[in-house]
């Protein structure tokens, strides 16, 4: 497209941000329904696990999570172009994430701990016992704690990192522009890929070696010190010439590099598949290639959003709208559906075919339904209905 082309939060929107938004939340549906076929821990699991799926799912473990707080960190700086008091941003952001979170919590999420504790430990009661004498205890059963926010820990994690957000808008804006410049003069150049990376591996070998997330907030070190700064190098993305010119520079690099380290992680993990020990060099290796997978992947994909997507489509308004609710129901439409299948005893790849098509389904349901009813837009991560804007200016965002 040429450099031509204005750069994305200093003269109009990026679509390719917004496809590439939408891109990371299927490609966020579609690893859920991996997670019932591969051995990894899970709420429920296929009749027959297979090990070969995890090197599928290892091509987008490690960067998926890290993109999405990219991206909802460069929605929110679009939000904030619209709320620009620190106030008002922290505002719309509550009502935009705590409600839905409170709804999905109480209504959307309770049959997948139910179904887990079926599963793994033999719970017999039915789902209205269920969630009427045991979902709300505030408490654990059977060391699941209750009630739970279950995959909308991200829901949680984007809220906090939005008040973080609100607090530094505080800092005058002198000092905030003065720290912006610093960060992308940090970060020019080939240094775009060079410091993350560096930060990734301190963090995976050095700091949190071997250390897992818990999505649980407060014990979550190890996932902060990746997302946050995901978070926040997007915020400074949306505004910042300096870095998308170092995108547009080394993006294919970045692919190069991101497909490179990922041919180490599978590698790896085709020769010692699942909990096989690996020695010190391995394990070295198998992390530091994953940090390099990591933030290379992001890269590239944000350089081939801003190539090859940067452009608007009919359809777009309705998939940006439907992201969030859509993200909402899946997780539980995979759980309720991958139980039911279990005495089927189907074959992985049929099961896996049924999930998808059940999941999009269900989950599209959801949002044309909930989209349609004034009191249930907010509820499943809508705002109010409005008419159609201006070309160029932002719509709500809601993740």
């Amino acid at each position: 497209m040429g450099d031509t082309r204005s750069y994305a939060g200093t003269a109009g929107r990026h679509y390719g941000m917004d496809w590439l938004r939408v891109g990371a939340f299927a490609l966020l549906i579609l690893y859920h329904v991996g997670m019932y076929f591969v051995p990894w821990d899970w709420h429920v699991k296929a009749a027959r696990p297979d090990s070969h799926v995890a090197i599928l799912m290892l091509a987008t473990n490690s960067w998926r999570l890290a993109l999405l707080f990219v991206v909802s960190g460069y929605a929110s700086a679009a939000v904030f172009a619209r709320e620009p008091s620190a106030g008002g941003f922290a505002r719309s952001r509550s009502a935009r994430l705590l409600i839905p979170l409170v709804f999905a919590a109480i209504v959307v999420i309770p049959p997948q701990p139910w179904i887990e504790l079926m599963f793994k430990h033999g719970y017999t009661e039915s789902f209205g016992h269920f969630w009427l004498r045991d979902y709300f205890r505030f408490g654990a059963l059977e060391g699941i704690i209750l009630p739970t926010w279950q995959h909308l820990w991200f829901v949680v994690y984007l809220w906090v990192y939005s008040m973080a957000l609100a607090l530094l808008m505080l800092i005058p804006a002198g000092v905030r522009a003065r720290a912006a410049q610093l960060c992308e003069a940090a970060l020019a150049g080939p240094a775009v890929l060079v410091v993350p990376i560096a930060l990734m591996a301190l963090r995976t070998l050095v700091l949190f070696p071997g250390v897992g997330e818990t999505h649980a907030l407060v014990d979550d070190a190890a996932a902060h010190a990746l997302y946050f700064p995901c978070f926040l190098f997007g915020v400074l993305l949306r505004g910042s010439p300096v870095l998308w010119a170092a995108i547009r520079r080394w993006w294919r690099v970045a692919a190069v590099l991101a497909v490179a380290a990922y041919a180490v992680v599978a590698m790896i993990e085709y020769r010692y598949p699942g909990d096989t020990p690996l020695d010190d060099t391995l394990t070295t290796l198998f992390r530091g290639a994953r940090a390099v997978q990591g933030w290379a992947m992001i890269v590239a994909l944000i350089g081939i959003a801003d190539r090859w997507l940067n452009g608007d489509a009919p359809i777009r308004p309705m998939l940006t709208e439907a992201v969030f609710p859509l993200y909402i129901a899946h997780q539980t439409i995979i759980v309720v559906v991958g139980w039911w299948l279990l005495p089927l005893a189907l074959p992985n790849l049929a099961a896996f075919a049924i999930l998808v098509t059940t999941t999009a389904a269900g989950s599209w349901l959801f949002y044309i339904v909930g989209r349609g009813v004034p009191w249930l837009r907010p509820l499943i991560g809508l705002g109010a209905k409005e008419k159609s804007r201006p070309e160029g200016r932002p719509s709500p965002t809601s993740v």
